[in-house]
């Protein structure tokens, strides 16, 4: 049957499927619109699985903060042009919602199914990477910082006494840059509670070794310059313990705790996420 380029073109605007595709595909379903978009899908779909295999080292990392949930999803695909794309930029943000609305950082088969309708349109490969998820609650202030088109995403959680003190401004803006001191420096842990055991042992080990190869001294002094190391490393390595980043001369800690102070409220870092594109440990 004969279709009118109105209808062409309609179609081609929803899908970004190709002209010629796209009359094909009307006419095999009778004019039917709905139809015809589900060919292109099926189309899609099967030459999406031909991509697969081919290196995507560029993408972004979307976020998404609301109705009590905050979410980042990692989004790769083969060439900077596609990455800096609105069909993909789109994919990615739909992606990062659809996280958020699960409440699971876990891959799904509608996750993938909306990779895969991205592909269909972009005509290169393009992967579901890392992915993040939490529960936010009314007392709590979580920020987002993207750096550099999205290369690095990172989310921050503040825990505050109420959800008036997790309102202020002046606890959003820190938020904010505590999300770019950690897209700056990737902190390894939180806090010292987090760091694992059996790695303390071990530099605590190499740091008694090096201490021993000053020379001849007391016991106590030896301790005492493990520990001091030992601090020096773990506040290079704690995100609570690093120079915070529009001051290094205070620690991200104090400066929490100053904050809480001026507002007159609690506030406690409590979180961070950090992911960066092609870093994906799948």
């Amino acid at each position: 049957m004969a279709v009118s380029p109105q209808d062409v073109k309609k179609l081609r605007d929803k899908t970004g499927a190709g002209m010629l595709d796209c009359k094909n595909a009307l006419v095999k379903a009778d004019g039917d619109f709905a139809a015809a978009e589900k060919i292109l899908k099926e189309q899609g779909l099967a030459s999406a699985d031909k991509r697969v295999g081919r290196a995507t080292d560029c993408g972004a990392v979307f976020s998404h903060i609301g109705d009590g949930k905050a979410a980042m999803a990692e989004v790769t695909c083969e060439t900077d042009f596609v990455a800096k794309n609105e069909v993909f930029r789109t994919a990615g943000q739909k992606i990062a919602t659809a996280v958020a609305a699960s409440g699971k950082a876990e891959k799904s088969d509608e996750l993938e199914l909306m990779v895969k309708e991205a592909i269909a349109i972009l005509k290169e490969n393009m992967l579901l990477g890392d992915l993040a998820c939490w529960d936010v609650a009314e007392t709590d202030c979580v920020a987002h910082y993207a750096h550099n088109g999205g290369q690095i995403g990172v989310l921050v959680k503040l825990a505050c006494d109420s959800a008036a003190t997790a309102a202020k401004d002046e606890v959003k803006a820190l938020a904010n840059d505590l999300a770019l001191h950690v897209a700056a420096y990737n902190p390894a842990y939180l806090d010292r509670s987090a760091v694992d055991q059996a790695y303390l042992k071990e530099q605590e080990d190499i740091f008694t070794t090096q201490a021993n190869n000053l020379g001849d001294k007391p016991e106590k002094v030896i301790k005492g310059i493990v520990q001091g190391k030992l601090n020096k490393h773990l506040a290079g390595i704690c995100f609570v313990d690093q120079g915070f980043v529009k001051e290094d001369k205070k620690a991200v800690k104090q400066v929490v705790a100053d904050l809480a102070k001026e507002v007159g409220g609690e506030i406690s870092l409590v979180d961070y996420c950090y992911i960066a594109v092609g870093q994906s440990e799948d």
